[in-house]
C-alpha cells in the first residue's frame, strides 16, 4: 500500500474527497432507511419544540441546534415534524462519518482505513441509535469529525498562508462546535495549544494573528446571541430560563439550573502501539490518544449515575461517542500502518486485498449485529404513550408535568402537532423558578397563577416576588380538572388539605375532598383508558420505550392498587372495607389471569388480596382454592424479584401457608 510520501498531493485531495462524498451518502443511506417516524424518548421532544416554537432549549441552549433544526422543519418536505428533526441528525451522523474516513485517508492513504473508522464507528449501536434520534449527539459527532479533519489539514498545509487559513477556519469552528454541546470543549482545549505550538515551531505566530485567531473563535459563538432574542421576544409557548440579563445568560449557559454532567465510570482502553507510531504522523497521533484520553479520564471522574440502573446506563453510555470517534480514527489509522508495515516487510504490494476484506468485514458485521435493534421505522412507542395521555384527559384539563417522559412527549404533541389545544401544561418543576412564570404564563391562557413562583410557603420574598403553594394554585383553578404527570413534586404537601390523589392511568387527579369515592363508577372510568397493546419487556431495559411500557403497563394496577390501599388504611365500616377489598382482589385476578407476561410485582400485590380475601371469608369464595393462589403467586414472585428486601419474609410467610393449606386439605379428608 501507498504511504504518504508516494502519492501526489492532488491525487490524494480528490480521492478523499470522493470517498467522502461515497462514505456520507452511504452512511446517510442506511441511517435514513431506520429513522423513526415521529417523536423519540428523552430530550427529543423538547429539542423539536423549541426548534419549532423557536424558544430556548434545557441548559446550556443549544441555539445552533435548535436554529438549524428549525430550517428543517420547514424545509423538509415529507414526514412530521419530529421526522424531519430526525432527519437532519442522521444526516448529521453520516456527516461524521465522512469526516472520520477523510481524516484516516489524509494520513494515512488507505481508503480500506478511512472506510473502517467510518463504518464501525457509524454503525456500532450506540452511535447508529442517537444518530437517528432527534438529539445533540449526532452534530457534536459532526464536529468531533471536522476538528479532527481540519486538524489532520493544518498538519500537511504547504505553506504559512495556508497554515494561517485553516487555523482561522479551525477557530471559528472550534466556537461554533460550543455551541452545541460543551463536551467538545475537552478535545478544543487539546487541539488549540497544539495548533499554537506548531505555528510558534513555525515562527509564524505573533500578537496580531493570536487576536485575529480570537476574533474567529468568538464569530463561532455568535448564534448564543439567539438565547437573550429569543427570550426577550418571548413568543415561544416552550422555553427555558430568562436569558435578558447577563445573570441569566451566564445561569443558563453554564447550566447552574440543569446541572454539571452526572455520568458513570468507563474504562480508557490500550495505549497505540509503536508500528502506528512508525508509520503514520506522530504528532497527529500523539494528540488525538491525548485527546482520548483527557475527555475519558475527565468523565471517569466525573462518573456519578448508578449504571446498575438500565435507564442510567443509557443516558450514560451516550456521552461516550465523542471518545468512540477518536479510537475509530486510530483504529482506521492502524490498520492501515500494519498493511504498510507488512508489505515492506514482505517486500510486496499484496496485501491490499486483505486491508479491504478486513475492512468491509467488520463495517458489514457492525451492520449486521445492530441492524435490528436500530431498524426505529415502525417505532411509534412515545407517540403513542404522548397521545394514549392526552386522549384521556377531559376538556379543558390542566396537566401538571413531571419528568422527561411525560413532560417532553406530551410538549411535542400538544405544540408540535397540534393535539389537544383545549389542555394547559404546567411543568412542576420550571414552577418553582423564578422566571417560568412571569415568561410563560401569557401562554397558558385560562390557568390562574395567584403569585409569581411555586413554594411550598406562600408569601413575599425580599425580592418583592409573590409565592404560592399547590394548595392555593388548586384553590383559584378549582373550575377546571386537574391532573398530575407522572407524580407530584414531594416538597409541598399542602394540597392535602382539602385534596386526595385518585388514580387516572399513569397520571392522578387531584379531587376534592368533599367528593365521596365511589369505586365502582372509578373502576368504569380507568378500566380501559389507555389503548395500549406493546407487549410487556420487549424493550431494551435502557431505552425510553421501556420506561414509556412499564408505566403504561403500571397504569393497570393503579386503580386496585389504589381501592386496596384505601381498604388497608382508611377507617371505614367492616362492610365497606370487605367491599373494597373485593373490588381489588376481582380486578387483580382479571389483570393477572388475563396476561401471560406482566411485570413482576403483580404477583405480590395478587397474592396479598388472595390473603386478604382469605382473611374475609366472603360467601362462595373457596379457603384451598384462595391459599393455593396466595402461594402460587408468591412463590413466582420470590423467583423473579430476587432484590426485594422482603424476600425472606415472603420466604417465612411461604412456608407457614404451605403448612396451612396442607392442614386444610388434611381436614378435608378426614
Amino acid at each position: 500500500m501507498a504511504t504518504a510520501g508516494a502519492r501526489p498531493w492532488g491525487s490524494w485531495r480528490c480521492g478523499g474527497l470522493r470517498g467522502g462524498v461515497a462514505v456520507f451518502a452511504a452512511v446517510a443511506g442506511v441511517f435514513t432507511l431506520t429513522l423513526p417516524p415521529s417523536v423519540p424518548g428523552g430530550d427529543a421532544g423538547e429539542l423539536i419544540t423549541a426548534a419549532h416554537e423557536l424558544g430556548v432549549a434545557h441548559p446550556p441552549g443549544y441555539p445552533l441546534f435548535t436554529l438549524v433544526a428549525n430550517l428543517a422543519i420547514k424545509l423538509f418536505p415529507v414526514g412530521s415534524v419530529a421526522y424531519r428533526v430526525n432527519l437532519l441528525c442522521g444526516l448529521f451522523g453520516a456527516g461524521a462519518a465522512s469526516f472520520l474516513f477523510f481524516t484516516v485517508f489524509r494520513l494515512s492513504g488507505s481508503y480500506a482505513g478511512g472506510i473502517l473508522a467510518a463504518g464501525v464507528f457509524s454503525f456500532s449501536r450506540l452511535t447508529w441509535q442517537w444518530s437517528i434520534a432527534a438529539e445533540v449527539f449526532s452534530l457534536n459527532n459532526l464536529f468531533v469529525g471536522l476538528l479532527m479533519a481540519l486538524t489532520v489539514h493544518f498538519e500537511e498545509a504547504a505553506n504559512a498562508k495556508e497554515r494561517s487559513k485553516i487555523a482561522k477556519i479551525g477557530a471559528f469552528c472550534c466556537g461554533l462546535s460550543l455551541c452545541n454541546q460543551h463536551t467538545i470543549v475537552l478535545y478544543v482545549l487539546c487541539i488549540i495549544p497544539w495548533i499554537l505550538f506548531r505555528l510558534l515551531k513555525e515562527k509564524e505566530i505573533s500578537l496580531g494573528s493570536l487576536l485575529k485567531l480570537s476574533l474567529y473563535f468568538s464569530a463561532g459563538l455568535l448564534p448564543y446571541v439567539y438565547l437573550p432574542i429569543s427570550s426577550y421576544v418571548n413568543q415561544a409557548r416552550w422555553t427555558w430560563g430568562d436569558q435578558t440579563t447577563l445573570l441569566g445568560f451566564l445561569t443558563h449557559f453554564l447550566r447552574e439550573e440543569y446541572g454539571t454532567f452526572s455520568l458513570a465510570k468507563s474504562e480508557i482502553g490500550s495505549s497505540m502501539s509503536k508500528i502506528l507510531l512508525d508509520r503514520q504522523n506522530p504528532s497527529l497521533v500523539w494528540l488525538f490518544t491525548g485527546m482520548f484520553c483527557v475527555y475519558s479520564l475527565f468523565f471517569a471522574w466525573r462518573a456519578n449515575l448508578d449504571i446498575s440502573k438500565p435507564l442510567f446506563m443509557g443516558v450514560v453510555e451516550r456521552f461516550w461517542m465523542q471518545s468512540n470517534a477518536v479510537v475509530a480514527v486510530l483504529a482506521g489509522m492502524g490498520l492501515a500502518a500494519l498493511v504498510s508495515e507488512s508489505n515492506r516487510v514482505l517486500n510486496t504490494n499484496g496485501l491490499q486485498c486483505l486491508e479491504w476484506l478486513s475492512a468491509t468485514l467488520f463495517v458489514i458485521y457492525q451492520i449486521y449485529s445492530n441492524y435490528s435493534i436500530c431498524d426505529q421505522r415502525t417505532n411509534y412507542v412515545i407517540d403513542k404513550f404522548a397521545k394514549n395521555l392526552l386522549a384521556s384527559m377531559p376538556q379543558n384539563a390542566i396537566i401538571l408535568l413531571r419528568g422527561d417522559l411525560p413532560g417532553n412527549s406530551l410538549r411535542y404533541m400538544h405544540y408540535c402537532e397540534g393535539l389537544r389545544p383545549d389542555i394547559s401544561l404546567v411543568d412542576q418543576e420550571m414552577m418553582t423558578y423564578e422566571w417560568y412564570l412571569p415568561k410563560m404564563a401569557k401562554h397558558l391562557p385560562g390557568v390562574n397563577f395567584p403569585g409569581n413562583r411555586w413554594n411550598p410557603v406562600d408569601g413575599i420574598l425580599p425580592s418583592g416576588m409573590v409565592t404560592f403553594n399547590l394548595y392555593h394554585f388548586l384553590e383559584i383553578n378549582k373550575q377546571r380538572q386537574t391532573f398530575v404527570c407522572i407524580g407530584i413534586h414531594e416538597g409541598d404537601p399542602t394540597w392535602k388539605k382539602n385534596y386526595s390523589l385518585w388514580p387516572w392511568g399513569s397520571c392522578d387527579k387531584l379531587v376534592p375532598s368533599e367528593i365521596v369515592f365511589n369505586p365502582e363508577e372509578w373502576i368504569k372510568l380507568t378500566r380501559n383508558i389507555y389503548n395500549w397493546t406493546e407487549e410487556y419487556g420487549r424493550f431494551e431495559p435502557s431505552s425510553w420505550e421501556s420506561v414509556a411500557n412499564e408505566e403504561m403497563w403500571q397504569a393497570r394496577m393503579k386503580t386496585p392498587f389504589f381501592i386496596f390501599n384505601l381498604a388497608e388504611t382508611v377507617s371505614m365500616p367492616s362492610n365497606v372495607k370487605a367491599q373494597l377489598y373485593t373490588h381489588a382482589y376481582d380486578l387483580y385476578k382479571e389483570l393477572v389471569s388475563s396476561r401471560k407476561e406482566h411485570p413482576v410485582n403483580w404477583h405480590k400485590n395478587y397474592a396479598i388480596a388472595c390473603e386478604r380475601m382469605l382473611r374475609l371469608r366472603p360467601r362462595g369464595a373457596d379457603p384451598e382454592v384462595l391459599l393455593s393462589e396466595t402461594i402460587r403467586h408468591f412463590h413466582l414472585y420470590t423467583q423473579k424479584a430476587r432484590n426485594d428486601p422482603q424476600l425472606a419474609d415472603i420466604s417465612v410467610a411461604l412456608k407457614h401457608l404451605r403448612n396451612e393449606l396442607q392442614s386444610l386439605r388434611n381436614g378435608k379428608n378426614v
